[in-house]
């Protein structure tokens, strides 16, 4: 597919972003078995709430748009996905394991508010008022969210691993 308006790129970008939420929906249940903390447990399963909305609300940017949803397939966050899940794999030690988990949930994070970042910029450059909230609204999400995994990893799980 070529792009030629800043418009089109703006639709595929949602679109990959669509797709990166989708396959959290998918990743976020198993990173929630490998935690063992419970607080990161539900961290994790807070976000996976989240993550829903956030593909509800993609949904409906696309669909205002008349875009379908599963055009493009984020491989950046396939890669992402399959490193956190090998790296939970390899690690046996529960403590550790959290710790490696809170890593890669972040690097997933990052990547989300850099790319909601950049759309809600877009958003507000091509006129899209409903979007731009739309999209600012799972921003706050993501940076939230961070926020959280942070705050575990200082006050408990970095401690607890680095006590192994």
């Amino acid at each position: 597919m070529n792009v030629d308006s800043f418009r089109e790129m703006y639709i595929a970008e949602l679109q990959e972003l669509r797709s990166v939420e989708a396959q959290l929906i998918d990743a976020l249940p198993k990173m929630a078995e490998f935690a063992s903390h419970a607080e990161l447990k539900q961290a994790i399963r807070t976000h996976l709430e989240e993550t829903r909305s956030q593909q509800t609300r993609l949904d409906a940017i696309l669909h205002r748009h008349g875009a379908e949803p599963r055009e493009h397939v984020d491989q950046a966050m396939q890669a992402m996905l399959k490193e956190a899940e090998k790296w939970a794999g390899m690690v046996q030690d529960q403590d550790l394991r959290d710790a490696g988990l809170i890593a890669s949930a972040q690097r997933v994070e990052h990547y989300e508010i850099a790319v909601y970042g950049s759309l809600a910029t877009w958003a507000k450059l091509l006129g899209q008022e409903n979007d731009l909230q739309a999209l600012l609204s799972s921003l706050d999400e993501e940076k939230q969210a961070d926020e959280l995994l942070t705050g575990l990893a200082k006050r408990m799980i970095n401690p607890d691993a680095a006590a192994t």
